[in-house]
């Protein structure tokens, strides 16, 4: 089990075109909710053991949620005052991409036959997943959760990790609140 929590983590998330996944409680009445505040137990970096979760990306994370939801005319308040609470998780896996390709047909000379080769590569890279939860403050319950997952690139600047996180909660939060269905 490597690399257990998300921080939604952000995802750390380099460049990859996957759309995020949402779930929500579709009894839920979501314009009435207008504040928001961290949970008291929210941490990126609990529980993962990856260099690129660190309290900077966590910094990151926060700072990505936050404006995002004030964009949406949400305000961030004390945690007693909130309508929500936001909770976030990331994790990191190791991937697998194998490639075979079948290369060259041919014969020998003074050698009866043809054959052809077959060349398989194997590359191992790291995926990360950030994980954004949104909890009803009253009644304690998950009401709605996003994510996303990409490639994790490696040796970026940190201003390329701010814009890749900011980019990635933008594409998590674009369905929050969800849109009632025609």
């Amino acid at each position: 089990m490597k690399n257990l929590l998300i921080a939604t983590a952000v995802l750390l998330l380099s460049a990859c075109a996957k759309t995020p996944d949402w779930d929500y409680d579709k009894s839920t009445n979501f314009s009435n909710y207008k504040t928001f505040a961290w949970m008291p137990s929210a941490s990126l970096t609990k529980n993962v053991n990856n260099y690129q979760i660190s309290p900077l990306m966590e910094k990151r994370v926060r700072e990505a949620v936050n404006n995002e939801l004030q964009r949406q005319n949400m305000q961030l308040v004390d945690v007693a005052q909130a309508d929500v609470l936001i909770n976030y998780h990331a994790s990191v896996d190791t991937k697998i991409d194998v490639d075979t390709v079948n290369i060259g047909y041919g014969a020998r000379w003074n050698y009866w036959g043809m054959g052809y080769n077959t060349q398989t590569t194997t590359r191992e890279y790291e995926v990360g997943t950030l994980i954004l939860d949104v909890v009803d403050r009253a009644s304690n319950q998950l009401v709605w959760r996003g994510a996303k997952e990409g490639r994790l690139k490696k040796n970026q600047t940190p201003e390329q990790r701010t814009q890749i996180v900011n980019e990635t909660v933008a594409k998590i939060l674009s369905n929050f609140p969800p849109q009632p269905q025609q």
